[in-house]
C-alpha cells in the first residue's frame, strides 16, 4: 500500500513542495514532474528515509529547475482570462449584475475574441465557469458518443465526466463511458475522435488492428486528432489551475 507525504526543496530562493510516494513495489528513487498539476513527485521504496530523499532532491535540483521552467503557466478562471472553448479562445467576462449564469457573446470589437460571460459574485466565478464548461462538455460528448454508438449498433449505459491527469477517456465493460471534461477546450474534431475511440471499445476492448479499423471508420481524421492531443493536450490542464 502506498503512503504519501510532502518534502520541500529550496530552489532559487523559494521552497518547492514535492510529493513523496512510498510503495513496496518501488525499487529505486525516481523523480518526475506532473505536467497536469505542475507538481514534482518522488517515488521511493517503503524503507527509504526522508533524509535520503532530501539528498536525492538536492542532487537533482538542476533537472527539476529545467522541468519546472518548461511547465505551461496556469490560467485561473478570473476576469479577463483567455480560455479556449471548442478550440477558440474566449475572454472571461464577469457580469455580476446580469441575470442568468453563463453564456457566450461577441467580443467588444470584430477583432476581439468572443466573451464567455458569467454572472454572480466574485467568490463563485471560478466554480460557475467550471460548471459551464462541464455542461458544454457533457452535451458535446453525449451527442458524439451516441452518434458513434448508433453507427456500430451498440448501447451506452452511462456517461461520466472527470478530470483525470493522464487519460482522455475510458470504457467499462458494462457500457459506461468516462471522459475528461477538458476535451471541450480542444477543437471539436479532437473531442469527436476521443468519443469515437471509447465507443469503439464497446465492440473491441483492446487496441487490436480491428479496433483501430473501427475507430478510423467512425473518425477518418483520427491521425490528425491524435497528433493534436500529443502536441497540445498537456496545455489543456493549465486552465482553471491556480484559482
Amino acid at each position: 500500500m502506498a503512503t504519501h507525504s510532502v518534502l520541500t526543496v529550496e530552489l532559487d530562493g523559494a521552497d518547492v513542495a514535492v510529493e513523496v510516494v512510498r510503495r513496496p513495489t518501488s525499487r529505486r528513487l525516481s523523480l518526475r514532474v506532473d505536467t497536469a498539476l505542475g507538481r514534482p513527485r518522488v517515488s521511493a521504496p517503503t524503507g527509504v528515509a526522508a533524509a535520503d530523499i532530501a539528498t536525492f532532491l538536492v542532487r537533482n535540483k538542476g533537472w527539476l529547475r529545467q522541468r519546472l521552467a518548461k511547465l505551461p503557466t496556469p490560467v485561473p478562471f478570473v476576469e479577463g482570462a483567455k480560455i479556449p472553448l471548442r478550440g477558440v479562445l474566449h475572454r472571461l467576462h464577469h457580469c455580476p449584475g446580469r441575470r442568468g449564469t453563463a453564456w457566450v457573446a461577441p467580443g467588444p470589437t470584430a477583432e476581439a475574441p468572443p466573451d464567455l460571460c458569467v454572472t454572480g459574485g466574485s467568490a463563485h466565478l471560478a466554480r460557475r465557469v467550471g460548471d459551464f464548461l462541464r455542461a458544454e462538455a457533457r452535451a458535446d460528448l453525449s451527442q458524439r458518443a451516441r452518434h458513434h454508438a448508433a453507427a456500430l449498433d451498440v448501447k451506452i449505459t452511462g456517461l461520466t465526466l472527470r478530470d483525470p491527469r493522464s487519460r482522455w477517456g475510458s470504457c467499462a465493460t458494462n457500457g459506461r463511458l468516462s471522459f475528461s471534461w477538458r476535451l471541450v477546450l480542444a477543437p471539436p474534431a479532437v473531442l469527436d475522435y476521443v468519443a469515437a475511440h471509447e465507443v469503439a471499445h464497446l465492440v473491441e476492448h483492446n487496441h487490436s488492428p480491428r479496433f483501430w479499423r473501427l475507430t478510423d471508420e467512425l473518425c477518418p481524421g483520427r491521425a490528425a486528432a491524435q497528433a493534436w492531443l500529443k502536441r497540445h493536450g498537456g496545455e489543456l490542464h493549465r486552465y482553471g489551475r491556480g484559482d
